[in-house]
């Protein structure tokens, strides 16, 4: 289903939803309902819902007299999430891996390619948009939506601080296991690919908490 043939209202929240998650609200950043119905051209009431839905699901916080911010991450809340991202994400990957058909791990290369493009020309929102898209198309063939729904909540909140690493240093140094989860993936060494999907987390977790300890 294309998006303009959603409802307004998840539109609105789906917009909303990847400003957040690509980093285009920053973290501890304000904006008001007002503002963003005048940046997304839609009336208050589905800008407002947008927000009651992200706001339960901890991507964004109210600050009073309608305004909204981003929540910016503490060292002990981003060790909390590494630690759900380490126990879920390899888990789909397993699962996945074990479903997955060659067609299937080309689509994921192909999206790979333009991670690695991005990559290349320091491009920012292009990585982190691929990247994004390269986990949840592989996850996506666990089948398991519960498990898939919960780790879209942990990227909702680890997205924005992800921008601000990539605003300090760049892209060259990102971490970047997808190729060794691709070429496991082709070998169906299922371990194999939890393993690189682990260790993709786990250094994008050590980025994220050095700009941490640095604005602080």
């Amino acid at each position: 289903m294309s998006l303009d043939n959603l409802p307004t209202h998840e539109i609105v929240y789906r917009r909303i939803r990847d400003m957040v998650l690509f980093g285009e609200l920053a973290p501890g950043q304000a904006v008001t309902i007002q503002g963003l119905v005048e940046v997304l051209g839609t009336g208050i009431t589905p800008v407002r819902e947008a927000i009651r839905r992200l706001t339960a699901e901890g991507a964004l916080e109210f600050k009073g007299n309608r305004r909204v911010c981003v929540p910016e991450l503490t060292a002990a809340h981003l060790a909390e999430l590494g630690f759900a991202r380490i126990a879920l994400e390899p888990h789909l990957a397993q699962i996945a891996a074990n479903r997955m058909q060659d067609i299937d791990i080309d689509e994921l290369e192909k999206i790979d390619a333009q991670v690695n493009a991005a990559i290349r020309l320091g491009d920012i929102p292009a990585y982190l948009k691929q990247n994004y898209l390269f986990h949840t198309t592989l996850y996506a063939h666990s089948g398991a939506e519960i498990l898939g729904a919960l780790v879209q909540g942990l990227w909702l909140r680890v997205g924005p601080s992800l921008r601000v690493v990539c605003g300090r240093y760049g892209t060259q140094n990102l971490p970047d296991k997808h190729a060794e989860a691709i070429l496991a993936l082709r070998q169906r060494r299922v371990a194999d690919v939890a393993a690189a999907i682990r260790d993709d987390i786990a250094q994008g977790q050590e980025q994220i908490a050095m700009a941490l300890a640095e604005t602080h």
